[in-house]
Formats: C-alpha cells, structure tokens, sequence
C-alpha cells in the first residue's frame, strides 16, 4: 500500500497456584499457537520489560503461574490469565514520583507491566483526562453528595481505548510483533490504528460489518487495513481467535486476544488518576459501563493496589463498584438480578454497541467485585440511553457517546431505586466521544430557531424578549 491509496476495506462473511514453564517446543516465534493455547519461549522473564514490577502471568481460576509471554489463556483450566506484580516493588513508588512524571498514563510506569523506558513504548500518550465536577447533573437526579465525571473522551483518539492500547502494544514490541491488530466494537478499532500509524508498523483490524459509520471513518483514516465481518462483535472476536493460531499471523499482536493479560492492566490507569485527581482518595461509589466487564474489574483492581502499595487510604467504608448495561446487551446484569453466576450470552441488539459483547469474557468477575464491595448493576434501554446523552451534555458540556449515556441512565435508575447512597461522593465513566455516535441523538436535537437575516425577524422569534 503506498501512502496515496486508500485504505483498504475487506468484507468478510462469519466464518492452583504453581508455576507452570511454556513447553520448550514452541519457541519458534511470537503468539505461535499450540492446542493448549497462545504460548512463548519459556525463557522469557521481566528483563524483556525493563524496570516493569511484572513479575508472571497467573490464572485468574485456578492461581497457575506462567512467565511473562504473549498467552492469555490458562495451560490447566484454560481460564483467563492476568499480570502479577512484584509486591515490594509495587509499595516502592510514591506519590511525589507519580506527581513528577508525564501527564500521561506513564506517570504511572511504576504500576504497569510495560514501558519503563520511555524509549520502549508504542503510545499516543493518553490519560490523564478531565474529572469534571457535575453539581448540576447530581441536583437533576438527586444527589446530594459531589458527582464527578471521568471525561476519557479528552484522548487523543477519543475513547479510553487508548490507555489499553498503549499497555498492549509496548508489551508486544517487547515480544517481538511485527503487526497490530484487534477485535473491536470501534473505539478500539480507532485507537489501534492509530497507535499503528504513529509507530509506523503495519495493522489489521477487525469490526462487525454494521458499526456506526462514524468509527469506520475514524479508523479507516489511519491507513490500516480494516475488515468489516458480516457477524456480530462476538462472530469477530471468534474469527481473531482462530486467525491468532495460523502461521501468517504469529507475529501479529491482536491487542485484545494474544496479548491480552498487558491490554486489561491498561484500564487501571483510570482508576489511578481518579483517586489521584481527588487529591489520592478513592471515592466511596463508581459507576461504569460494562462490555465484557473488565474495565470494571480494573477500575477496582486499581484501587486495591493504591491501598496495598501505600498511596492512598480505603473509605472507611470501603468503595462500592456498580456497572452498567445496555438494555440491548445485558447478560452481567441480568445474572446479579438472578442471583446467579451463570451468564447466558446473548445476541446484541440497541444503539450502544461499544457495549455490545454478547459473551462477555470477564462477566464473572465482574459480577465477583460488584458484589464483594456490595455495589449493583442495571442496564438501559434506547430511550433511556438518549434522554441520558442530553441530560449530561446540557449539564456538563460533556457529549457523551452512547455508552456514556448508558453510565449516567444507570446512575440514575441507582438512586432512584434507592441501591446507590445519593449522600456519598460518586464518579460516573464517560468512555468515549458523542462525535462518534451521532446517529444516537441528531433526530432530537437541532436549531431552535429558524429566521430571515433581519433584526426583525429576530425580534418577531421572540429572541429580544
């Protein structure tokens, strides 16, 4: 592809705690496949990361440890696989060695897996985004206490995606990919790209072929390849998985798939920022859109190691984490409100579909933090989701996408039906920007007015008064 072409468009149709090394057979290259999984040389160690406090892989079910490589799922209960950290060097960073880094996720090097030096990492150089004080949306749905807003749509591709996005590539660089790529809903597809674009390295992405034409155009610009898979973002997700296990993508880095463990601990650095925006404490309520669930299991994650490295102190009562839900895609919810672990997929359907993963892969844990810090989820439908868009925008001056909308409608059915405190301090999660979606809301807004150029047309409207 030379730089004058357009990018290029493809249409497919759906197609116990012990340390465990990686099978020496299957060292040949990066993300190569075996039938237990992604695996890597089992000679990898942290050196790979620098400076990095990651110190292994661990299984999220069973507590397996693997080393540091580009695997995601468990080898003995093909659970999923999180970073695990050096405790001690974790509670060695401080405050004043936060507050003197970059304005950027990397304040924060010292509590990620990847990207010590600077000089190692693929980033666009997110994070650090606005916590907008909301008075008057709290006074519109009745809370007494202060409401802030995390307002991520102030990145550089406009969505949290970025944060993730950074972790997961300056990781795969250590691993030695040579291309990027990822299943997404659209934000994500964005922000690969365009980190793909900076880096100058080749990308791949894969999207459900009826995704809001505003996140095609979004991704389409970077100049990657982007393959539009008639199928739903499930249907993608499978697709990616498979390709992950062939020869002519082994060194393709697929963010979300391959080297997902390093993607996830991205989204801490939201919760980082929030509590140290608060002046390092961490509010006593969050409430946060959910997808496959993970960014909420990061949110909380985030906060238990800034209480166990030191940084901040917990609410004497403890957080409480609640998620929320499209109406249209709520399988996480519709498991809490049965008092069940069982989390049936679904097909999705409504205007959010950032939020549409029908099968969604960090569910249960989601449902684990919810209810150990005792919050509560509830989901949205279409209506709710677009009265919701209006109501934070002409409150806040924040335009929220559709997701964002689904976060506040569901901050205020919480109240409502008295599960969320309206007398502790709450900060909701805007993810992404309402540029995006625009569809979601253009049939109910627009001019107020219409008049001739005249002063007295003017004046007839009522607009001198």
């Amino acid at each position: 592809m030379t730089p004058r072409q357009p990018p290029r468009i493809h249409l497919i149709v759906e197609a116990s705690a012990r340390q465990v090394p990686i099978p020496a057979r299957h060292t040949e290259c990066p993300g190569k496949m075996s039938g237990k999984g992604l695996i890597m040389s089992s000679t990898l160690t942290t050196s790979i990361f620098g400076d990095s406090p990651a110190r292994d892989l661990v299984c999220r079910g069973c507590g397996t440890r693997f080393p540091l490589a580009a695997q995601h799922a468990c080898f003995e209960c093909f659970g999923p696989l999180e970073v695990g950290y050096d405790e001690a060097a974790l509670a060695s960073v401080t405050r004043e060695q936060i507050e003197r880094g970059p304005k950027n996720i990397w304040r924060y090097a010292g509590l990620l897996p990847a990207g010590a030096d600077p000089a190692s990492r693929v980033t666009l150089d997110p994070g650090f985004t606005p916590l907008v004080r909301a008075d008057n949306l709290a006074a519109a749905i009745g809370l007494r206490a202060p409401l802030h807003v995390k307002d991520d749509s102030a990145n550089p591709t406009h969505s949290f995606k970025d944060r993730v996005v950074s972790v997961a590539l300056t990781a795969a660089r250590a691993l030695g990919f040579e291309r990027y790529a990822c299943a997404s809903t659209g934000n994500l597809a964005n922000s690969v790209a365009a980190h793909a674009a900076r880096a100058g390295t080749p990308s791949v992405v894969f999207i459900p072929f009826d995704l809001e034409a505003g996140k095609v155009v979004t991704t389409a610009v970077y100049g990657g390849d982007l393959v539009a898979v008639e199928g739903s973002y499930d249907d993608v997700n499978r697709l990616c998985s498979e390709l992950t296990e062939t020869d002519e993508f082994e060194k393709t880095a697929f963010v979300n798939v391959n080297v997902r463990p390093f993607y996830a601990e991205g989204s801490k650095t939201l919760g980082f920022e929030v509590a140290e925006q608060l002046g390092w404490r961490i509010p006593e309520q969050v409430v946060i859109p959910m997808a496959s669930g993970e960014l909420l299991t990061k949110v909380d994650k985030a906060f238990s190691e800034l209480v166990e490295a030191g940084l901040v102190e917990p609410p004497a009562s403890g957080w409480k984490v609640f998620g929320a839900q499209s109406a249209g895609c709520n399988p996480i919810a519709v498991a809490l409100h049965g008092d069940t672990d069982v989390i049936t997929p679904v097909r999705p359907t409504g205007i959010a579909k950032s939020l549409n993963i029908g099968d969604p892969a960090a569910g249960l844990y989601a449902l684990e933090a919810v209810r150990r810090t005792g919050g509560w989820m509830d989901y949205a439908d279409d209506d709710e989701i677009r009265d919701a868009i209006r109501l934070l925008a002409r409150t806040t001056g924040v335009f929220a996408e559709t997701a964002g909308g689904v976060t506040v409608a569901v901050l205020q059915k919480l109240i409502d039906a008295g599960r969320l405190d309206p007398d502790a301090e709450t900060v909701v999660f805007n993810t992404g920007e309402g540029l995006k979606t625009l569809d979601a809301v253009a049939e109910q807004v627009g001019p107020t007015y219409r008049v001739r150029p005249s002063l007295r047309a003017v004046r007839e409207a009522g607009l001198l008064d």
